[in-house]
């Protein structure tokens, strides 16, 4: 067990004075001389779903002017399984417009962010989701992260019973402390604090940040395995009767250091009844606690505990504090792991619209008024909305007889061609926020990879392969947001304008890539991939992804 407490990193010793994640963060909202706020507040901010952030594109001019950085914050709601009903869209419409940038950003994790909040407007943010029945607790820090699930309804019958499966565990993983009532709800708000004892997360709360997700097989679509735990449904004659439960996925790492790395989910077992998947939930997440590395962040995660324990010691401290052992895990199969576009029927009868959301940025331009459309469909009340860990959203749950009407809208605002135009590849590209809001980052992501996609696209007509479902990711730095180790194409930021080439990840999620060309910039790129592309037609196999074909080729370089 990890009870070092003279090596602690300076996080943990926030974390344990913070007074219930509350800090001086009240203090630090009133501070009228700053747009930032306390160093240690900083660090408390992300269990409220918040990170404070700054314009990297005008820091130079802001400096020049000796004035200082433009901060701003962004938060991130809490929506397990990722549902909206059409009301709660036209609040957040609302609030985006009246509060941020304005655009509404569609995230891997199947939850929304809004950017560029200024302090001034924290508070009425959050008050204004608090109308909507929305919040943003623990959707960052140190705790369980938003809760992703299967996203579809039409993918199966069984979806439902995913989705609510979520929603379970991310009530059960709340921390208990009443903070962020207290702070950007109520100020006169009377504390018992006996009511906030935690014994999940005690005082000090995780090592590191904690993901859980939920497939439901044949579609992969949740990326499972790059889960802290995942869990993958075992269906029988047409029911769930249990899951699989994997644990220690994680794709970040750093550059330059090598005990950092990328790593799927481990398959601990299998468990057959939903009290038994939550208590051995509940459990994972509590040996993380204990036995995590609190001194190292870059060493934190749960696949390094696991690794450093190895898996059977560490599912058999699991099995000790559940009282139950897993059972020998159950076979699964996954077809596909992408997002079905357009018009789909579920069992119900219900239809269904993907809409392709390029990186998952929702606004307005000139040519696609994306933005206006959606809020117009919401307007009507006859579509939910739900969002894929693919950055898309479906409006979901339109009753027959309200297709047309939304169909109208959909053409009317060139939703459905954007969506039918896109090709194979850009439908299969995600991208991190990165510049110029991310403090991480090294490169450009969302604002660039739809043009390199662009330029990537005629080398794909010249060999045939432009509807080839080829998954193509991109992250501004190594911390692995855009999942860009789990693709078939992974391009990683090391500077601006340059990037780590990575190949022979599988199309199903279930293989991470490899690095193939360090620090390269777009022409290298571009050159890099007409070759590939060129032996790839050239020596693939009958039915061979190229995924596959590269990772046999990086085998043949060896």
């Amino acid at each position: 067990m990890n009870n070092d407490k003279e090596n602690l990193s300076p996080v943990e010793r926030i974390k344990t004075n913070s007074n219930g994640l509350r800090g001086t963060l009240k203090e630090s909202l009133a501070d009228q001389f700053t747009g930032a706020i306390r160093e240690d507040d900083q660090t408390l901010i992300k269990f409220h779903g918040m990170y404070q952030q700054d314009d990297r594109d005008r820091r130079e001019e802001r400096v020049s002017k000796k004035l200082e950085w433009l901060y701003s914050y962004m938060i991130r709601l809490r929506l397990p399984g990722g549902f909206l009903t059409p009301q709660q869209w036209v609040g957040l419409n609302e609030t985006a417009e009246d509060h941020s940038t304005g655009t509404i950003k569609v995230t891997t994790r199947q939850t929304i962010q809004l950017h560029g909040i200024l302090k001034s407007h924290l508070r009425p943010t959050i008050q204004s989701f608090n109308l909507q029945h929305l919040d943003s607790i623990a959707a960052c820090g140190d705790v369980n992260r938003n809760v992703t699930c299967t996203a579809n309804p039409s993918e199966s019958p069984l979806q439902q019973e995913a989705y609510e499966l979520a929603g379970k565990i991310s009530e059960m993983c709340l921390p208990k402390t009443k903070s962020y009532y207290d702070i950007w709800i109520d100020d006169e708000l009377l504390v018992d604090r006996k009511a906030e004892e935690d014994p999940l997360y005690q005082d000090r709360y995780l090592p590191r940040k904690l993901k859980i997700g939920i497939a439901v097989p044949p579609n992969n679509d949740v990326d499972v395995f790059i889960n802290d735990i995942a869990l993958i449904a075992i269906i029988e004659n047409d029911k769930i009767v249990g899951y699989n439960i994997a644990a220690g996925g994680g794709l970040g790492a750093t550059h330059g250091n090598e005990a950092t790395y990328a790593r799927l989910a481990s398959i601990l077992g299998f468990v057959d009844t939903e009290e038994k998947v939550l208590k051995a939930v509940y459990e994972i997440i509590t040996v993380q606690r204990d036995f995590g590395n609190r001194s190292d962040r870059k060493l934190s995660r749960l696949k390094y505990t696991i690794d450093k324990l190895g898996i059977d010691q560490y599912r058999a401290e699991v099995e000790k504090r559940t009282g139950f052992s897993f059972e020998p895990a159950r076979e699964f199969n996954f077809t596909q792991r992408k997002d079905r576009y357009g018009w789909i029927q579920n069992h119900e009868g219900k239809w269904f619209y993907t809409v392709f959301v390029e990186h998952g940025r929702i606004l307005n331009t000139a040519e696609y008024p994306l933005k206006s459309g959606l809020l117009k469909i919401a307007q009507t009340g006859k579509a939910n909305f739900r969002f894929t860990c693919n950055q898309n959203l479906i409006l979901a749950d339109i009753d027959e007889k309200d297709k047309p009407e939304i169909e109208n809208i959909l053409e009317e605002h060139g939703i459905s061609e954007h969506t039918n135009n896109a090709s194979a590849l850009r439908k299969n590209s995600v991208a991190c926020v990165a510049l110029n809001t991310c403090s991480l980052a090294l490169a450009e992501a969302q604002r660039y990879l739809p043009s390199l996609v662009t330029k990537i696209e005629p080398i794909l007509e010249k060999y045939g392969l432009l509807e080839e479902d080829i998954t193509i990711r991109m992250t501004g730095c190594p911390n692995g947001c855009g999942r860009s180790p789990n693709a078939e194409i992974g391009f990683v930021g090391t500077a601006y304008g340059k990037y780590n080439l990575h190949i022979g990840g599988d199309r199903l999620g279930m293989r991470l890539n490899t690095k193939f060309k360090e620090n390269i910039n777009e022409e290298e790129i571009l050159t890099t991939l007409d070759e590939l592309f060129g032996i790839y037609v050239q020596k693939r196999l009958a039915e061979e992804t190229f995924g596959d074909f590269s990772y046999r080729y990086l085998h043949t370089l060896n």
